[in-house]
């Protein structure tokens, strides 16, 4: 530094505090250090937020920093430094890792950018952090909130959480709120306490009826996402005949745009081909004869997929021509739109929770695996969160593409991706995003304390989420990834046998009605406790009262196959 020299010089981890305290500051000790692979550092020169892994115990005085040096990075949790910058020369410094080989990766790009400086001849490190990010901020004073609709299976129930967090989110920022939930049942629909909407109309969620609350309301914002599919499809409904901008709405949080790249399969796939994401070969069809044409392309067993569908409704495994013609036929009763793609029965299913702000600050919160192989809806399907059969780099493999998605689809709040990833290789494919709180969400806000809907609705008002307090610790912020020393098993419930003539056998259309979850150390322990709680009946994991006699090795293998409540 005295001698003049010029040179890029990167500093990390150690090299943070050997630059600082060649500037002339001190370093101290800290009480606990920071250590893990879910630090949240926040840059001073973008205002932007990454999640970092870090391993110290000792941190730079920043007050003790000489006028030609500023602070880079600052952890956003304990206000500690994690980098400088000296402002004339092109030296900067990282606490943190950012070569993370056990990732997370998301700083790796300050290697590219000191290579640049290397390459270029650049002096000024401020001129490397130019993308700062833009106050989004939403100035509504009220909002309507659709709630979930009527009782069926895939909606209703498990969007009273959704919708009663971002009520109580709203209030917290002083808006007034609107709701729309016909379901007199749900706890978002109470008109007594501090945390519920100002207004309530037990009204069919539809277009039209939407309207007439728009006219009379006159909300500035609406909110689709707490609703399920009934909430993402009316909204699109409105958008598409002109209702939202005829009576000035404006949609929070995802756009519009966005909810249609992703339920529109044609569409959906068309954008993940714009950044290379994987995606199992498919085609979207709008007539039974198109389907056809394209099962034979990608060969049968095929999968059928609805577009704007509720529950997995409409899909499944096709196993020949008449079996799709059939499939096919019920899938447009519901739908306009259908994707026909190569089965992946067998593979692994798994899902991650993940949200993002309008500044590009995106974390996952929780990720999830299907006990049951694709094939099975993530509603009819054991799930166990953590995951527990993935390598490290399957996981950051399928984090990483998670993040890069929602970034490309635009998605701002919460949203869920799925995935099937092969068993013996770590080939992914891409199954769908829902680009809005799910039934899933509901479980992973339980399963780590992380409330999804309430961070979700303070996201679609424009607030960055570095500026959202953690809720249980109100002192650190919600712009980080929980981890978890326990695990959580959650099992559906069907009623299936209370009606005549009903198959029961489950596949990619949801038929569970409810479900449980339980927690403990160990898989074992929170299957057991779960499989207690779906039924009285049942003791836990022991062999059936009664023993399963089948009458011919066809009626056993059909048994083994095929799977039933």
């Amino acid at each position: 530094i005295e001698s003049g020299y010029d040179k890029p010089i990167f500093g990390i981890c150690m090299g943070n505090q050997m630059m600082g305290l060649a500037a002339g500051a001190t370093v101290y000790k800290m009480p606990f250090g920071n250590r893990g692979m879910n630090q949240p550092v926040l840059n001073l020169l973008t205002n932007r937020c990454y999640i970092t892994p870090q391993n110290h115990g000792y941190a730079i005085d920043i007050t003790t920093l000489g006028p030609e040096w500023k602070p880079l990075f600052v952890n956003r949790n304990d206000g500690t430094n994690e980098g400088i910058y000296h402002v004339d020369k092109p030296y900067f410094t990282a606490q943190f890792h950012p070569e993370a080989r056990g990732g997370p990766t998301d700083t790796e790009f300050l290697f590219d950018d000191y290579v640049g400086m290397v390459k270029s001849g650049q002096r000024s490190v401020g001129s490397l952090f130019t993308n700062v990010a833009p106050d989004t901020r939403q100035h509504v004073k009220k909002v309507l909130v659709l709630g979930s609709g009527g009782l069926s299976i895939g909606q209703a129930g498990e969007f009273d959480y959704s919708g009663n967090q971002a009520i109580k989110a709203l209030k917290e920022e002083g808006i007034e709120t609107v709701l729309m939930n016909p379901n007199i049942a749900s706890v978002q629909t109470n008109l007594e306490g501090d945390n519920q909407a100002d207004a309530v109309y037990f009204l069919p969620v539809t277009a039209d009826v939407v309207e007439e609350v728009i006219k009379k309301e006159k909300p500035d914002g609406l909110i689709l996402s707490m609703g399920g599919q009934t909430g993402l499809n009316v909204g699109v409904e409105l958008y598409q005949e002109g209702t939202l901008a005829k009576h000035n709405v404006k949609v929070l949080g995802t756009t519009v745009e966005s909810i249609i790249a992703t339920e529109d399969r044609g569409i959906f796939s068309d954008k993940l081909n714009e950044i290379n994401e994987k995606l199992a070969p498919s085609f979207a069809v709008n007539t039974i004869e198109d389907a056809l044409v394209a099962a034979e392309k990608v060969k049968y067993p095929c999968m059928i997929r609805s577009a704007f569908a509720l529950g997995g409704l409409g899909s499944g495994i096709c196993h020949d021509p008449d079996h799709l013609r059939d499939m096919a036929s019920k899938a447009f009763a519901s739908s306009p739109q259908i994707l026909v793609e190569k089965s992946l029965l067998g593979w692994k299913e798994v899902e991650y929770e993940v949200v993002r702000d309008a500044a590009d600050n995106c974390i996952t919160v929780c990720n999830m695996e299907n006990f049951d192989p694709l094939g099975i809806h993530t509603g009819d399907s054991i799930v166990v969160a953590p995951s527990q059969t993935l390598s490290n780099h399957d996981y950051m493999m399928l984090r990483d593409t998670a993040i890069n998605t929602v970034r490309h689809l635009g998605i701002i709040g919460e949203c869920n991706i799925q995935y099937a990833l092969d068993p013996h290789s770590d080939d992914y494919c891409i199954i769908e995003v829902n680009p809005r709180l799910s039934r899933s969400s509901a479980l992973a806000s339980k399963a780590t304390g992380y409330p999804l809907a309430a961070v979700a609705a303070k996201l679609a008002l424009g607030i960055h989420l570095p500026d959202i307090r953690n809720a249980v610790t109100q002192t650190t912020t919600a712009c980080f990834e929980p981890s978890l020393d326990y695990l959580v098993c959650k099992i559906p419930r069907w009623d299936l046998t209370k009606f005549d003539k009903v198959s029961r056998q489950i596949g990619s259309a949801m038929k569970s009605v409810g479900e449980v979850m339980a927690i403990g150390r160990t898989f074992e322990e929170s299957l057991q406790k779960a499989m207690r709680m779906t039924d009285p009946s049942i003791a836990g994991f022991e062999p059936h009262h009664k023993i399963y006699k089948p009458e011919s090795e066809q009626e056993l293998i059909s048994e083994l196959t095929q799977p039933s409540d």
